[in-house]
């Protein structure tokens, strides 16, 4: 044991010696390969991503009709193409184009996330302080190269913003990186003990929450599109390459889609240009002709306010999931308002990156009131939800003041009067001996008042008293005497 400890606590080794446990530490990574891992992990996403937007593009331009394909076009194209997959707004030709397909965004932070939780996992990464040189290497290579394609895309007729270029990128990979390493480096363990056990369970019924409000707009999308496929059918061109195109420009909106119809769902509704589709209004206007809208209803219909039935069953399965967590029903509802507020500013968010402008048209621009959406979404949350946490939950009931205090006062006394005459018969005698002296105080003064010479009387009434009180005692007595 002894020699174990000094394995364990010297500094050196003898030659030769190896580790006798597995308690003894493992070999640092070394430097040089540190610093690979941390540069494949920053550069890898960044050029798969950049690759696959550049074939996708040739492959579109390729199989278009009346299209001139140009491998040299396809790769500088990819770069703009890059900065739209991380939100980053482009200037086509003086027009504007902010609103920005939701799903290459998502495959790239996946592809982020995942590189960075590899490469904090090969560098021996255990606790939050080794997560930051790889957060801190993948934001600045996706900084730096958003700042150089703005660079490289001055004079052509897409513009970029060089600040919105270098910050987006870097924010968004930055974001997702965190989500990568957050489990590796036991991130999510020290942000959980820094927080209320009670404010960790609603933030995990607001995440439900809100999967459960994306679940809905989901839904209810697929349907509308399913019930208008005639329109959809006819959206698509004959030509191959041009429905080739179109089918992809669908798939890569279909998250905008989603949080659009999620937001009708809700109440507010959402606006294309003059068009505004809400649950209690409607006002016409035109669209684009892309299949992902066909589903747009062309005017009110009186059905619709029934669909409200989805959020409210949403906050109810919200209740419903945080009814067990305490037997307080002010903490229950308080776990119930941080879950709203966690699905109110995933609504914001939401709203923020699906909508924007869209050159100056009769389609511009495309909007989600983020505002009134994320209010009311956490009244969604919270008024059903508190409603089902407070009810369905344990409750227990207040005991009424002073109760117990009484029930002692009324039971003591009777069992005093049960117990006490079995096993002390005296003491009823006793207290009659204590009881019937009282009386006795006015007999007392008749031998001061009588005459001194006549001292038998007061031997007589001193004997009497004696006897009285030592009768009183035992009731038998008297019998004996006589």
């Amino acid at each position: 044991m002894v020699r174990f400890m000094k394995l364990l606590t010297r500094d050196e080794r003898p030659p030769g010696e190896e580790p006798v446990s597995d308690l003894v530490p493992e070999l640092e990574v070394s430097r040089a390969k540190r610093v690979r891992v941390l540069l494949a992990a920053a550069c890898a996403p960044l050029l798969f991503s950049f690759t696959a937007i550049a074939v996708v593009l040739a492959v579109v331009s390729f199989a278009a009709d009346r299209s001139r394909f140009s491998a040299t076009g396809a790769v500088l194209a990819a770069g703009p193409g890059w900065l739209a997959s991380w939100q980053v707004e482009l200037d086509l030709g003086g027009h504007p184009l902010g609103v920005l397909p939701l799903l290459p965004t998502l495959l790239v932070g996946c592809l982020v996330a995942r590189a960075a939780a590899r490469a904090a996992r090969r560098t021996g990464g255990r606790t939050p302080a080794d997560a930051v040189p790889v957060v801190t290497v993948i934001v600045g290579a996706h900084a730096l190269f958003g700042v150089l394609v703005a660079m490289l895309a001055g004079g052509s007729p897409v513009d970029v913003n060089p600040l919105t270029a270098f910050c987006v990128p870097g924010l968004l990979a930055g974001i997702a990186a965190i989500a990568g390493v957050a489990k590796v480096c036991g991130l999510l363990a020290a942000v959980r003990d820094r927080f209320d056990p009670v404010a960790v369970q609603g933030l995990r019924a607001g995440a439900l929450g809100l999967a459960a409000l994306i679940a809905c707009g989901a839904v209810v999308f697929t349907a509308t599109t399913a019930l208008s496929w005639s329109t959809v059918d006819s959206l698509f061109e004959p030509g191959a390459g041009a429905s080739f195109g179109l089918f992809l420009l669908s798939v890569a909106y279909l998250p905008n889609a989603v949080v659009a119809a999620l937001s009708f769902t809700t109440g507010p509704g959402f606006s294309v240009g003059s068009l505004t589709v809400g649950m209690f209004g409607y006002q016409e206007g035109q669209l684009p002709g892309v299949p992902v809208l066909a589903g747009v209803p062309s005017h009110h219909a009186v059905w619709w306010p029934a669909l409200l039935l989805l959020p409210a069953l949403v906050g109810a399965l919200v209740g419903w999931r945080i009814r067990a967590i305490d037997e307080d029903p002010m903490l229950r509802m308080r776990a119930v308002a941080v879950a709203g507020a966690l699905v109110a500013f995933g609504c914001v968010i939401l709203g923020t990156l699906s909508g924007g402008r869209l050159g100056d048209g009769p389609f511009d621009p495309v909007s989600v009131p983020v505002g009134v959406a994320s209010v009311i979404a956490f009244c969604w949350i919270v008024v059903p939800g508190g409603f089902v946490a407070f009810f369905a939950g344990a409750h227990e009931p207040p005991e009424p003041p002073g109760e117990p205090e009484v029930e002692e006062d009324l039971v003591e006394p009777e069992a005093e009067e049960e117990t006490e005459p079995e096993t002390e018969e005296p003491a009823e005698d006793a207290d009659e001996a204590l009881a019937e002296p009282e009386p006795e105080p006015e007999a007392e003064p008749e031998p001061e008042t009588e005459p001194e010479p006549e001292p038998e009387p007061d031997d007589a009434v001193d004997d009497a008293v004696t006897d009285s009180t030592e009768g009183s005692g035992d009731e038998s007595a008297p019998g004996d005497d006589r």
